[in-house]
């Protein structure tokens, strides 16, 4: 039999001291600050003016993946959450249910990779939470994290607030993190290998921001792609969208493997891109802005807000027709955030 000392047992789960022992041993060390070292049953902090707070729960399958893991993606994606509100991200619980069996080695990796995802967002975790269930019933690790940001004076982002005239940015290629994910997943080697694009997005948002506090919406392309997410805002505005299929920056290995596969690149999840609306006055200056972040430097104007036709998206191919991009319908790739 193999031993059971490098592995999450049932007892880790129990309250007793295995539990004591994961939480002071495994979590507290690498996210250290003052009000998690405290581990009282609650966080207590001071927060004052317009907040933001969020929630999510991440079961990816693979819990490593080709640019990331489980655990650099729950904390980037309560990031980007935040920061699509306009939010500066602070404060953040993670908890963590873990199958018995567990590797110990593969749980530190992600508890690195989470205090590492934090250090460059610069946010805290200071309250969190364990459970172990019984082998089978849980595929390795679920992750659940929520968040609370600040939301500066005069920003005022909301889906619902893109204006006919209004262009639409994008802060670059699209489509490495469902590939990503699949590759893993499937054992897919390509020629050129695809990472996942996972990241958080806060800083750059803060650097926008700068160049034109008048940004009206941003949206993260996640699960449905960018097809789905410019729906979703074409929907909350009641307006229509005309994109341009030219402008929608796209890696030549992204295009290739979704060709190969039968996929639609604005159907494929993304983790670390994002949508802007804003008025066309601002569109340039903000556009240069976040091609000064590296999360922007491939960031490009693919479109407008229009009045015609209210809650579609229309684009412009490449061979000049127009093609009405709907909603993702079912489930393109299970399981990727």
């Amino acid at each position: 039999m193999k031993s059971t000392e490098d592995r999450i047992l049932l007892a880790h789960g129990s309250g007793g001291r295995l539990s004591h022992e994961l939480v002071q041993k495994s979590l507290v060390p690498s996210w250290s600050n003052p009000v998690l070292n405290r581990l009282d049953d609650a966080a207590v902090f001071k927060l004052s003016g317009r907040l933001a707070f969020t929630t999510d729960s991440y079961v990816v399958s693979p819990i490593f993946f080709p640019g990331g893991d489980i655990g650099k993606l729950s904390i980037c994606g309560t990031v980007n959450d935040l920061a699509m509100c306009g939010a500066q991200p602070l404060y953040f619980s993670v908890a963590l249910i873990i199958e018995e069996g567990f590797r110990l080695a593969e749980l530190e990796r992600i508890v690195t990779s989470i205090k590492e995802a934090t250090e460059e967002a610069g946010v805290e975790i200071v309250t969190g939470d364990t459970k172990v269930v019984p082998r089978g019933s849980a595929d390795k690790l679920f992750i659940n994290t929520a968040g609370v940001g600040l939301i500066p004076e005069g920003v005022d982002i909301s889906g619902s607030n893109a204006r006919p005239g209004d262009k639409i940015l994008l802060s670059g290629t699209i489509g490495e993190h469902g590939l990503a994910v699949m590759s893993q997943r499937e054992s897919l080697e390509f020629k050129i290998p695809i990472q996942s694009d996972c990241a958080p997005l806060n800083k750059l948002v803060v650097d926008m921001l700068a160049a034109s506090p008048e940004i009206h919406c941003l949206r993260d392309p996640t699960r449905g792609g960018l097809a789905t997410t410019l729906n979703e805002l074409a929907t909350q505005s009641k307006v229509g969208m005309r994109i341009d299929e030219e402008n929608i920056p796209l890696q030549e290995a992204v295009r290739a493997t979704c060709e190969l596969l039968g996929f639609d690149p604005l159907y494929v999840a993304n983790e670390g891109k994002l949508v802007a609306i804003l008025p066309p006055t601002d569109a340039e200056r903000v556009l240069n802005q976040m091609r000064q972040n590296c999360y922007g430097r491939e960031g490009a104007i693919i479109g407008e807000v229009v009045e015609q036709h209210p809650g579609r998206v229309v684009m412009r191919t490449r061979l000049g027709t127009s093609r009405l991009i709907d909603m993702l319908s079912g489930d393109l790739l299970p399981r990727i955030c």
